[in-house]
């Protein structure tokens, strides 16, 4: 794995991407706060060509069953995409490229690329995913992990889900909706409007995770992050609602963080 780096700057906001490690952002920093936790396996990694746990590493298509490698026994989880090294295909002051292609363990080809576009007061992060064949089904998302706390202000959490997926033991969906509980949450909730979730460090900062699609996982059981994953479909969602990549229509999804200081 290489340790190139990409930095894009804009006004007082800075977004480093690791191509090498996963093409993840590895730090957000406005003002000179950062905003993700720090290391090899945070920041904010893509989750493709799925999302979240698949159940015993198992899914089916078109009567066939696929095994994923289980990752996290008993299940797979997040896909490959943040474990690969990705290629820089374009990089400017405020905007750049990345490209990752598809292959073994995973049974089609293609091509998922990253954009990653910085302004002065919001980063947005577009994935696309491409067959270079047959269609196939897969899932897009992101995994970032924000400081819970900044400068001594702890994060909250604001958001209003239509509903809630509950929760089973195996950590994935009972395929039951449920109202929201109270956290702290490893749970999966619908947003048919949009994913729409605002995190705020009182008197520091506001942050805004914001995408058009409709699923978000929200993991706050660690002292030191807040996780808000948009993503194209819930856990489990290759076997339950999948998205098919085609030949003339491959998968897009983009979120969008916008911040003020308070």
């Amino acid at each position: 794995m290489t340790t190139q780096e990409t930095t894009l700057t804009a006004g007082d906001a800075e977004v480093t991407v690791q191509p090498g490690n996963g093409c993840r952002v590895s730090s957000l920093r406005i003002g000179g706060t950062e905003l993700l936790r720090q290391g090899a396996k945070y920041g904010c990694f893509p989750m493709v060509p799925w999302c979240g746990r698949i159940r015993d590493g198992r899914f089916m298509d078109g009567g066939r069953t696929y095994q994923m490698p289980l990752n996290s026994p008993p299940h797979a989880i997040h896909g490959f995409a943040r474990d690969a090294e990705w290629t820089t295909a374009r990089t400017g002051e405020d905007e750049a490229v990345f490209t990752y292609d598809l292959a073994e363990p995973w049974p089609w080809t293609g091509r998922v690329t990253q954009l990653v576009r910085l302004t002065g007061d919001s980063l947005t992060l577009t994935l696309g995913i491409e067959t270079y064949g047959d269609s196939f089904p897969a899932q897009a998302g992101w995994h970032p992990w924000f400081n819970r706390t900044l400068d001594g202000s702890d994060a909250q959490l604001d958001f209003a889900p239509a509903w809630q997926e509950e929760r089973g033991d195996d950590h994935l969906p009972t395929g039951k909706r449920i109202d929201r509980t109270d956290g702290p949450w490893d749970d999966c909730f619908g947003m048919p409007d949009g994913v729409d979730v605002t995190l705020t460090w009182p008197g520091r900062l506001e942050l805004k995770v914001a995408s058009r699609e409709q699923w978000a996982v929200v993991y706050d059981e660690q002292e030191a992050a807040v996780c808000v994953e948009p993503q194209t479909g819930p856990p489990d969602g290759l076997n339950t609602l999948p998205r098919l990549v085609t030949p003339v229509d491959p998968l897009e999804a983009s979120t969008t963080w916008t911040w003020r200081a308070l």
